[in-house]
């Protein structure tokens, strides 16, 4: 480097630099090689073949110099940083309405931890910055090439060391804007940022700035907004050789930052040597902190000992999806409004340079050309000048004063003000004055000739925004929309995937516009519009695809065995419009994506009974059809077999209760998985049972609906062929210690039979009898509760459980476990409360007056059992009956063709009588007994 140093247009520089690094150091040290560095690094980029064009990303000043460059040098290869493979969809950014960000995902990983899918990488784009300029000129400009060099998204992941950082679960929820890019890796052009923290703190620090990109909107962005290509490359150069230098030790990322350079190197090497491309006429945009690279293999003429490892084998999607200022700010770290004031800031540069931009034809948003387009004639050969030092007249000039555009200021403090009114501000006239002078008072104080946006930001928030915010926009957020506000994009209908553009056409019916963003009401009525059955069932597919919000049903259900006749939806598809692009990844239909998702969390590890089942009831509900549903059906089965806790005994009891209950309405017979699992679950839970009445993991809850599984299954099981012997041994077993399982497994005895209900009644009576055992009673009334699912019809002994507890109680007693009674019936038992509340009511009376002589049933006095009747005298008395009313009988004998008198007596039974008429009974009974005492007289 000190070879190449010598006779260099920056040997003025490089003096000037040692003198003060010698002065302020008292002696050569480490400063003064990294400010000789920096000159070397600067000179080696300039000096380079292959023109180098430094940019930072998101940045004015950077779209605007690239913009005047490439209409200058009209390159024919621009060589851009960014993922290689994402090149293919640049095209489609025609069709789209910037901001947007191209995206590489893979749900499937091979060759990378579990844990880290799904793997998603995003590249935001926007209309000011320097990386659209470049595209925008070589799509539209015939003969020239783009070649994309960065790694590519494979190898963004390769080179992670750990997983990507996820989302904080304690941090509050993001702004919906700001979440557009969910939890995708974010790559770049130009991340351009002091990665010492002591040296950004002392530019915030004497730059009289809150933050970052204040910092640099006033130092970098400003000064070079109109100045000449040459001084901002070697500016901008500087910069980053000097971020560079100043960056901390992290060796993890050097590494991946002198990779990604070395990578760059050798794809431009490999094809200017296929090519045969002068690399006089190309164009390499990268990052400043990349350009003024130190690696081996840096330039056209660098070494080739870079070997680029093969990618894994996971497959990627790619796709743009929408984004916005925001996004872009929340996934970088930058300030908020920061990009909404850069693109503000391109209109001026754009107006006051005259810099004709490069726009996509066709691109949505974008002015349409008054005529014809000329072609562009190709540049003239320039012989390449030496390059100058430009540095030492920019590091020296004193900074420009930019006059105080008065009107500019005073129409911001006017709008300023109107908005706050409109948001609920007590803000008037004196306000926008108080604003405008207060904006200039911070400029001045700050060493500013002229307020920044940030300077009348400060002071409409402490002109305005006394104490209190009195809506949901505070003042700051009003400037951030007056300066811009936050523009999001829009994917076009032709840059979608397959599985988004058939959404859109099968909701075309609706008749709603439902790409752009916000909410849109969809009416459904299926009788008069029969057509509108297939939207109904995309609806609800995508409300079980989507997140939250984005198809939201109002009115209508879809249950098992039901269809709603008129529906009303809230959709807003464009404003998740991600989502739904994302979901293209995944398959070409709704129906494919949905089907992959049931396989995916049915046949998955950590699978669940009840989980499987919720699978097949969905396969069901959208897919209609039967081959799905039976194998997932088959793989519940297997789970069952596998499980060994009642956890999910709750859900699995609610699913297979529908499920059973739609196969038999739905259907000629059962399915065979269906009847295989009825067979098995009632074994399964009679196995667990005993186990789970003394299992102190196992709730109350989850062992009652075991038995409900047993109690509503044991006629289907019993029927194909399982033992009652089963359940009789597993209650022989159980033998609960806790109150409310004791509680549960008296209801389940009431329920076989084994306990009457007076029994039950006297062991209730017991336990409120018993002094020790009334603070515990509460629990025996939980138990009971939870035995209402098992045992339906005790709804009426609980009732008088609990009446009975209030009226023979005394208050001292009564009042201290009221509290615990009322939340344990509303924490363990609030699905089970109506159907206790139903019998309350039809059992007490429904007037206060007729509660005084009102006697509850329980206490009635029973009735006298009746005395049976003689064997003969019910049936003389049926008889005398029939011969009385004979009409019935007579009409029966004629229907059954019989013929015959009444006899007005019935005959005497006679036994003699009925044996001589039948004799064989009597004849095969003789030769029995003859043959039994042939047998038994030789003993």
């Amino acid at each position: 480097m000190s070879a190449l140093s010598e006779g260099t247009p920056f040997e003025a520089l490089r003096g000037q630099l040692q003198d003060a690094a010698t002065e302020f150091s008292d002696g050569p040290d480490a400063l003064e090689g990294i400010l000789l560095g920096i000159v070397d690094d600067v000179d080696r980029a300039v000096r380079e073949p292959l023109e180098i064009f430094p940019v930072c990303h998101h940045s004015p000043a950077s779209a605007v110099a690239m913009a005047r460059r490439l209409r200058e040098k009209q390159p024919k290869v621009v060589y851009l940083e960014l993922c290689e493979d994402m090149a293919p969809l640049l095209t489609e950014l025609r069709n789209c309405r910037l901001p947007v960000a191209v995206q590489a995902f893979a749900s499937e990983v091979k060759g990378f931890p579990v844990e880290w899918a799904p793997l998603s990488v995003v590249a935001p784009i926007t209309e000011a910055s320097a990386e659209y300029q470049a595209i925008a000129y070589a799509l539209d400009t015939p003969g020239v090439e783009l070649v994309l060099v960065d790694r590519s998204s494979d190898h963004v992941f390769q080179w992670q060391s750990d997983a990507p950082e996820p989302t904080d679960p304690d941090a509050p929820p993001a702004e919906e804007e700001a979440a557009l890019h969910g939890d995708a890796v974010g790559v770049e052009i130009g991340d351009l940022r002091p990665r010492f923290a002591e040296l950004e703190e002392h530019l915030l620090h004497h730059g009289r700035v809150r933050h970052w990109s204040e910092w640099w909107h006033q130092y970098v962005e400003l000064p070079l907004g109109d100045s000449d290509h040459d001084t901002y490359r070697q500016v901008m150069l500087l910069i980053g050789s000097l971020f560079r230098r100043l960056a901390p030790g992290d060796a993890g990322r050097v590494r991946v930052d002198e990779d990604r350079e070395r990578y760059m190197w050798t794809r431009m090497r490999e094809h200017l040597a296929a090519t045969g491309t002068d690399p006089e006429d190309c164009l390499y945009v990268c990052g400043a902190f990349h350009a003024s690279s130190r690696v081996e293999e840096f330039g056209v003429h660098g070494s080739d000992t870079f070997e680029i490892t093969p990618p894994s084998e996971s497959t990627w999607q790619h796709g743009l999806i929408p984004s916005s200022h925001a996004a872009i700010e929340a996934q970088f770290g930058l300030a908020a409004g920061s990009v909404s004031i850069a693109a503000t800031q391109w209109a001026k540069n754009l107006k006051r340079t005259r810099v004709k931009p490069y726009r996509l034809a066709g691109q949505a948003g974008a002015r349409k050309a008054a005529g014809k387009t000329k072609a562009v004639a190709p540049a003239a050969p320039v012989t390449p000048e030496a390059p100058t030092d430009k540095l030492s007249g920019f590091l020296q000039s004193p900074p420009a004063l930019d006059r105080l555009d008065e009107a500019e200021l005073l129409g911001w403090s006017v709008e300023i003000v109107r908005s706050a009114r409109r948001n609920g501000y007590l803000a008037s006239t004196a306000d926008a004055i108080a604003v405008f002078e207060t904006s200039i008072l911070l400029a001045g104080m700050r060493d500013r000739a002229r307020p920044t946006p940030y300077d009348f930001q400060d002071a409409a928030v402490t002109c305005i925004e006394k104490d209190t915010v009195p809506g949901r926009r505070d003042v700051r957020r009003l400037v951030e929309i007056l300066m811009g506000g936050d523009r999001i994009g829009q994917v076009g209908y032709d840059a979608l995937p397959p599985l988004a553009r058939d959404v859109h056409d099968r909701l075309a019916p609706l008749d709603l516009k439902l790409q752009q963003r916000g909410v849109r009401r969809a009416l459904l009525d299926m009788n008069s519009q029969p057509e509108l059955r297939r939207c109904s069932d995309v609806l609800w597919m995508l409300r079980r695809l989507l997140p939250h919000g984005a198809a939201r049903p109002i009115m209508g259900e879809r249950e098992l065995g039901k269809q709603s006749v008129q529906e009303s939806w809230d959709l807003a598809l464009g404003t998740h419009q991600r989502a739904l692009i994302e979901l293209g990844y995944e398959g070409v239909s709704i129906e494919q994506v949905l089907e992959q998702r049931l396989r995916r969390a049915a046949y998955a590890p950590n699978a669940t009974t009840a989980q499987v089942l919720g699978a097949v009831e969905d396969a069901v509900l959208h897919l209609r059809g039967g081959r799905l549903a039976d194998e997932l059906g088959t793989r519940a089965l297997e789970v069952l077999a596998t499980e060994r806790s009642v956890d999910g005994a709750p859900e699995v009891l609610r699913r297979v209760r529908r499920l059973l209950a739609y196969y038999r309405i739905s259907r000629p017979e059962l399915p065979a998985w269906i009847e295989s699992f009825a067979k098995a679950g009632y074994a399964h839970y009679c196995t667990l049972l005993p186990t789970a009445f003394t299992d102190e993991d196992a709730t109350v809850r989850q062992v009652a609906a075991m038995l409900g599984f047993l109690f509503s299954m044991e006629s289907l099981a019993l029927s194909l062929g399982c033992d009652r012997t089963q359940l009789d041994l597993a209650f022989a077993q159980s033998h609960p210690q806790e109150p409310s399982r004791v509680a549960l497994l008296w209801a389940a005895q009431v329920h076989l039979g084994q306990l009457s209900r007076a029994e039950l009644r006297e062991r209730c009576d017991a336990l409120l009898d018993n002094p020790l055992v009334v603070p515990a009673y509460p629990r025996y009334l939980s138990g009971f509760l939870h035995a209402l699912e098992p045992v339906p019809q005790l709804a009426d002994f609980v009732v008088e459980a609990v009446s009975n507890a209030f009226a023979r109680l005394p208050d001292p007693v009564l009042l201290p476990w009221l509290p615990t009674l009322i939340t344990t019936l509303r924490a363990e038992g609030a699905e089970l409360a109506p159907l206790l509340i139903r019998e309350a009511g039809r059992v007490f009376p429904g007037r206060l007056p007729a509660l005084d002589a009102w006697t509850p049933p329980w206490r009635t006095a029973p009735e006298a059992p009746a005395v049976p009747a003689a064997p003969g005298g019910g049936a003389a008395g049926r008889a005398a009956l029939l011969a009385a009313h004979p009409e019935t009988c007579d009409s029966l004998a004629a229907l059954l063709g019989c013929e015959g008198p009444w006899e007005t007596e019935p005959p005497a039974p006679s036994g003699a009588v009925l044996a001589g008429r039948h004799p064989e009974t009597a004849t095969a009974l003789e030769a029995l007994l003859a043959g039994v005492s042939v047998v038994s007289a030789p003993s």
